[in-house]
Order: C-alpha cells, then sequence, then structure tokens
C-alpha cells in the first residue's frame, strides 16, 4: 500500500472522520500536535483531570530541584520530551530526538528564576515556550503525552477493541507512574506494533489536535510582545531577546495567558483533514477549464495540482487522501493521486470486494484525447497492493475507440479503468456546494454507465 494506515493495512476500512482516534501512519509522522489547552478548556472532566495530572507532573520537576534533586528532574524532563508511539509531528520515520541535559537544565530552572513559577507553579506548562529557545509545539506534544501514556495505552486499547484492530504483547518504555511521580522502565501491555520494526503504536484522541498551541510564541510576538519596551529603533528584534525580557518581565506573559483564556471558546481542536471552502472550489474549477492542454507553461502541472486539491477536499469523507505523488514512465512524468477506500457506501463497498481496491489510484492526464498507452500506463501498475480498479482524470470525454480498449480490458482481466473529464469534475464540485448529493455519486454514476457497455 501507498503510505500505509495502522486500519488499512489491517483490512479495517473505515473513514478517518467515523473514528474518535487520529489513525497513525506506518511510515510518518501525522502533522498534528496534542494542544494541553485544549485538555484544559474540555467540558469532560477526564481531560480537565488529564490536564491536572500533566501540570502536577511537570511542576513536580520545579519541587525535585527545589529538594535538591536536580539530576532527577533533568532525568525525567529529558525522558519526557520525545513519545514516539504517537507519531505526531513532522518525522518521516516515527522518531524524534530528545532534548540534551543543557536544555533540560534551562528549563528547569524558570521555576528558580521567575518568582510566579517558583510559588505557585505552573498552570499552563507550555509556558516554556515563551522562556526557552527552540521549545515549540513539537516538544509540548510530547511532554504531554509522555506525561498521560499510561492513559493512552488504554485508550488504545479501548479502540482496538471496538474496531477489531490486532493488538500484540509488546513493552513499552518510560510510561510515568502517577503515584510515585516518575518514570518506570517498561510496561508489558498489548497494543498495535509496527508490521516491519514491531515497535508499539499508541493511539491519541483528535479531539486534542491542532496544528499549532492555542499559547505560542508567534501569536504573542506578532499581538502581544511590547517590541518597543525590549530594543531601540534600528534595532534587529531577534527571539533570543524577547526571551530575555519576559523572564524579567513575567506580567506581560501572564497579561497574555490571561486575555487566551479568555476567549477560550475560539480555542478548537483542527481537523486531520480540512476542506476547502466552497468558493475556492468554484475558482479551482473555473482556474481548470481556463487550463490549455498539454504542458507548455507547465500547463500540465497547474492542472495537476488544481485537481489534485479539489479531489483531496470533494470526495472527502468518503475517501480519505492518502498521497500524491510523481513517478516516470518511459521517461514521461505521471501524477497519481491515491486515497483509502473507507467502503462508505454500497459502492465502495462493491469497488473493495471486487476488485480488491483498499486504495483508490487516479491519474491525471491534461491531455486533448487518451491514447491507448495512457491507458497501458494505469493498467501496468494495478498492482495487487493497489486492486484492479482505477480512474483516469482528463479534459474531454473518451472517444468510442479507447472506451472500447476500457470495454475490452474488463472482459479479459477484470480490470475496471473509469475515466473523468471537466464536465465530470465541474458536476462533483457543483454537488460540493449543494449538498443536495455526494460527489462521490458521479463516479458512481460512471461506474454503472461502464457497467452497461460491458458484456453480461
Amino acid at each position: 500500500m501507498i503510505n500505509p494506515r495502522v486500519t488499512d493495512y489491517h483490512g479495517i476500512q473505515v473513514a478517518q472522520a467515523d473514528v474518535d482516534f487520529a489513525i497513525p501512519f506506518f511510515d510518518q509522522d501525522i502533522p498534528l500536535y496534542v494542544d494541553p489547552f485544549l485538555l484544559w478548556k474540555s467540558p469532560s472532566f477526564q481531560d480537565k483531570s488529564l490536564h491536572s495530572a500533566i501540570v502536577n507532573a511537570f511542576n513536580n520537576l520545579g519541587h525535585l530541584a527545589k529538594n535538591k534533586k536536580s539530576d532527577d528532574a533533568i532525568r525525567q524532563l529529558i525522558i519526557s520530551s520525545e513519545c514516539d508511539e504517537v507519531g505526531l509531528g513532522v518525522s518521516k520515520t516515527r522518531k524524534g530526538k530528545r532534548i540534551g541535559s543543557g536544555k533540560a537544565s534551562e528549563i528547569i530552572n524558570l521555576f528558580d528564576m521567575i518568582p510566579e513559577y517558583s510559588k505557585n507553579g505552573f498552570n499552563h506548562f507550555e509556558e516554556i515556550q515563551f522562556f526557552v529557545d527552540n521549545i515549540a509545539k513539537d516538544r509540548i506534544c510530547d511532554i504531554c503525552c509522555s506525561f498521560i501514556k499510561s492513559f493512552l495505552i488504554d485508550f488504545t486499547i479501548e479502540q482496538c477493541q471496538i474496531h477489531s484492530i490486532p493488538i500484540a504483547d509488546c513493552e513499552v518504555k518510560n510510561v510515568y507512574q502517577l503515584d510515585k511521580y516518575d518514570f518506570s522502565e517498561s510496561e508489558s501491555v498489548q497494543l498495535p506494533l509496527h508490521p516491519e520494526t514491531s515497535s508499539p503504536i499508541v493511539f491519541v484522541p483528535k479531539r486534542w489536535l491542532r496544528f499549532n498551541n492555542w499559547l505560542n510564541y508567534e501569536d504573542y510576538f506578532k499581538s502581544y510582545c511590547p517590541q518597543d519596551d525590549i530594543i531601540n529603533p534600528g534595532e534587529k528584534l531577534d527571539r533570543v531577546k524577547v526571551l530575555n525580557y519576559n523572564r524579567h518581565n513575567y506580567g506581560v506573559i501572564k497579561s497574555y495567558i490571561e486575555t487566551k483564556e479568555r476567549t477560550v471558546e475560539d480555542c478548537a481542536n483542527d481537523p486531520l483533514f480540512k476542506q476547502i471552502p466552497v468558493l475556492s472550489a468554484k475558482r479551482k474549477m473555473s482556474a481548470i477549464e481556463k487550463i490549455p492542454t498539454g504542458n507548455k507553461n507547465k500547463a500540465d502541472k497547474h492542472y495537476e495540482d488544481n485537481i489534485v486539491s479539489l479531489l483531496a477536499s470533494v470526495l472527502y469523507p468518503h475517501l480519505d487522501f492518502a498521497a500524491d505523488q510523481s513517478r516516470t514512465d518511459s521517461g514521461v512524468s505521471i501524477r497519481d493521486l491515491i486515497f483509502f477506500n473507507t467502503r462508505k457506501g454500497h459502492f465502495l463497498e462493491e469497488i473493495s470486494d471486487t476488485y480488491n481496491s483498499k486504495q483508490i489510484v487516479f491519474e491525471m492526464k491534461n491531455v486533448r484525447e487518451i491514447q491507448r498507452e495512457h491507458i497501458t500506463q494505469v493498467n501496468r501498475y494495478m498492482t495487487d497492493d493497489l486492486g484492479k480498479f482505477g480512474i483516469i482524470v482528463t479534459r474531454h470525454p473518451l472517444k468510442k475507440s479507447r472506451m472500447k480498449s476500457l470495454v475490452d480490458l474488463w472482459s479479459g482481466q477484470r480490470r475496471c479503468i473509469l475515466v473523468l473529464d471537466d464536465s465530470d469534475i465541474k458536476m462533483m464540485v457543483d454537488l460540493f456546494e449543494s449538498k443536495q448529493r455526494d460527489p462521490i455519486d458521479v463516479i458512481h454514476r460512471k461506474y454503472v454507465e461502464f457497467q452497461r457497455a460491458c458484456p453480461v
């Protein structure tokens, strides 16, 4: 499979929209992050309790430092700074790197340096990013997940039982023990495993995920930082100067936090896939119709880029976007758009069962006319992994001779290739706008028409 997810690998074809967790990929991270602020603002008693547990665990590091156990505090912070099991962030290998002892010491020193934290501890531990360089959403997410890994393990097991996802015995390292305020060496549990490395995989509730923290340095710097108090006219304002100013002027940060707490209702989780607005879809369709066929002035690239963005949005949530990739066949660049088949509805179930298509491949051709070699190219990469169903997206309807080629292919090898032209894509956009029917119905209609053309 292309860019496989845990569910699809095990033959569990379920849409991301229909589960409570972010479905992990095997080969890369999900580019979202746990935002502790979402747990703080949640109406759920469970989420609020977990937020308290995270903050208490973090504040205990300051307690250790005050009691001459700084080495222990630094050790725990280093352990917590990476949580590979959750697979969140931008890594292409699901492997991250922990902070060093120097950076950990710098964070621990905040408990001594800033009187507010020395006396009362943190209410939102993500405030550390306003005082320490190179601390951002990815590190905050890892620390958060590390301190509640025990809960995430239980959550994962529960979701695996609900959706029949296979689990196996494994050892999970560094599970935080709330009763001991320390990390265990390892725990024996049953979790989903990576098929190649056998490393454990932990799920995260998607209601906690954002592209950026509600409390974040960029937002503070842009809208709240008193820049005129930090530098003289003509000087360059860099991050280090701002961090140093914040350490000696905690009141500015306190004011920012209070403002963000007052506007808490605007803080919402980000969807794992965000559809483009209807107006943008109509504009993209208009742009597509104006693009000439061929590759002059990169017309083919412009066509492909617009189609990728458009189809990924209008076909969601029936098809979950998997990847877009370029490949070369006999010196010709070919662009594929690949979706996970979620089996939402009878049509997608039939495609999965009849053609073994757990993923559906769309190949984009910005040509005046589909030729025999274009069909041969698509047929060539219909493998066992991708199944025997594919779609060509092009500009104009097929000629009868090419349609006969597709019917002959089905008759001889039971392989189905559908062709969508500009009029079909426009109809999808119209349905996307009206909401009266689902855009996937356009593909279903083309499939019915194709079946009628095939011999019984």
